[in-house]
């Protein structure tokens, strides 16, 4: 067939602007290559547009809270990003080990794990400035001997998980005392083997000071029997790179969050509020969770769904009050299990104060109006933790505690530096500076304390049928995929 000489020239200068056209891309490919080669890592980010972060799941760290993600590491990463202007791709590896992979391969940007700074990590990693300090402890179960020394823990079975530093710390010793031996458990972490100390399975476990500040609240019968560290620090860790431009600015949002106590006021949110109940407290709480909370607790919900609260953080509002007691009567005439006064439910339209349902929605209403009173510039949690200050003491006495904050240049929109003011109103020196006068202004800390650990064990008891199913089909090999809430170090 001949070609028309017209379609033939048609045809060549086609492939021509094609042939053209693909080297130039090519040659635009190889440039931005090149390109991006010269610039720093920090710059490479910015250009991607988001940071890659690898976390653990844990109360510590990072994890699906009512509202959505929260955590320490969640906090500081998320500030960290915005000073960046990027956004954060967050990964949670299955492993401890893997994460220390990953940072150490370079796959990720960030591990910001409540990792331990260790002289072996810090041989293939870089630590950006320490945040928290920790010790790790031995954990151990009522009823049973408390160890008192490295020696103790022979007697017994000691089982830690894979990758931790705790292995680290646990060779050191074994130096010194031969007998020491224990297992390595690859398949639950630091949680699941605290579950299983409590349910007698094996004696005994190590945890970082920090996870079981947190922990001990959910069980009660855990105890410490003595530090096998001395003070550890916890950072985040980065690849190790002659490109030190990311670990820079990483130390410069430090210094500058510790500098004006922004992380200060993060630790208190997360770790302030972790001592405030005792041993007596926390099993009379889970004795009432099973006795009492299911008759009322269909009440809660309709009331918190109602009003747009969690029916849990409302039904821990009710246990600080009366302790889920429908006759519940105080000696000033509060009444009723969210113990409203009689002027209070007047105004709220709240006919009866004894019934449940009008109590527990009064106390919706009134949490609701109490919590529009503050400045809505105050970020959450901090409104709610003064919400229920001014639900306690009243709206006037928070705002003369607020006053006094700010005279002694505190911040008067954090509750870490406001609950320090509140039990100044029991002093003439300062509450005569005050509009509103005395006030017993330790109650409202307390109260405010007692009511976010009654709230986090909500939380917790109401996911712990599927932690249980989790732990022993961990153990029995059946689902190794699906572990629990990790809390290992």
């Amino acid at each position: 067939m001949v070609i028309p000489k017209a379609l033939a020239t048609r045809i060549t200068i086609i492939l021509i602007i094609f042939l053209g056209s693909t080297l130039w891309l090519t040659s635009c490919e190889k440039k931005l290559s090149l390109f991006k080669t010269k610039l720093t890592r920090l710059e490479q980010i910015k250009l991607a547009g988001t940071l890659k972060v690898a976390t653990r799941i844990d109360p510590t760290t990072y994890y699906q809270g009512p509202s959505g993600f929260m955590g320490l590491e969640y906090e500081l990463v998320t500030l960290f990003a915005k000073q960046l202007g990027v956004k954060v791709q967050f990964s949670t590896p299955t492993t401890f080990t893997e994460i220390l992979r990953q940072v150490e391969t370079g796959e990720i940007d960030i591990a910001a794990a409540g990792l331990t700074i260790t002289e072996p990590r810090q041989q293939t990693m870089r630590f950006a400035p320490a945040y928290q300090e920790i010790t790790e402890q031995i954990i151990y179960r009522s009823g049973t001997r408390r160890p008192k020394k490295i020696a103790d823990l022979a007697k017994g079975i000691l089982e830690v998980v894979r990758g931790t530093s705790h292995i680290e710390s646990l060779k050191t010793l074994q130096k010194k005392v031969p007998e020491l031996v224990w297992e390595v458990n690859n398949n639950l972490d630091t949680d699941g083997l605290i579950y299983l100390v409590t349910k007698g399975l094996i004696d005994y476990t190590i945890a970082d000071s920090n996870q079981i500040a947190l922990i001990r609240r959910f069980y009660p019968k855990l105890h410490t029997g003595f530090s096998i560290s001395k003070p550890r620090r916890l950072a985040w860790a980065l690849p190790r790179s002659a490109d030190t431009s990311l670990y820079d600015e990483a130390s410069s949002f430090f210094n500058k969050i510790k500098h004006n106590k922004t992380l200060d006021q993060l630790i208190e949110r997360y770790y302030g509020h972790s001592s405030s109940l005792n041993y007596v407290g926390l099993c009379k709480f889970r004795e009432h969770v099973k006795s009492r909370l299911p008759i009322y607790q269909h009440l809660f919900q309709e009331a918190a769904e109602q009003h747009d609260l969690d029916w849990r953080f409302l039904a821990a509002i009710g246990y600080q009050e009366s302790h889920w007691r429908k006759n519940a009567v105080s000696p000033t005439g509060v009444q009723g299990i969210m113990m409203l006064t009689k002027n209070t439910a007047k105004q709220l339209g709240i006919k009866d104060r004894k019934d449940p349902a009008d109590s527990i929605m009064g106390g919706a209403i009134y949490f609701k109006k109490s919590i529009k009173k503050i400045p809505e510039r105050i970020p959450e949690p901090d409104r709610s933790w003064m919400a229920l200050a001014a639900y306690n003491v009243g709206f006037g006495h928070l705002e003369d505690a607020r006053i006094l904050t700010q005279k002694q240049k505190g911040n008067p929109d954090r509750w870490i530096a406001v609950k320090k003011s509140l039990p100044l109103l029991t002093q003439k020196k300062w509450y005569k500076q005050t509009k509103h006068g005395y006030a017993r202004g330790y109650e409202p800390v307390k109260y405010v304390e007692n009511i976010r650990s009654y709230y986090d064990l909500l939380v917790w008891l109401t996911e712990e049928n599927q932690i249980e199913k989790n732990v022993m089909s961990a153990k029995t090999g059946l689902n190794n995929a699906l572990l629990i809430q990790p809390y290992a170090l």
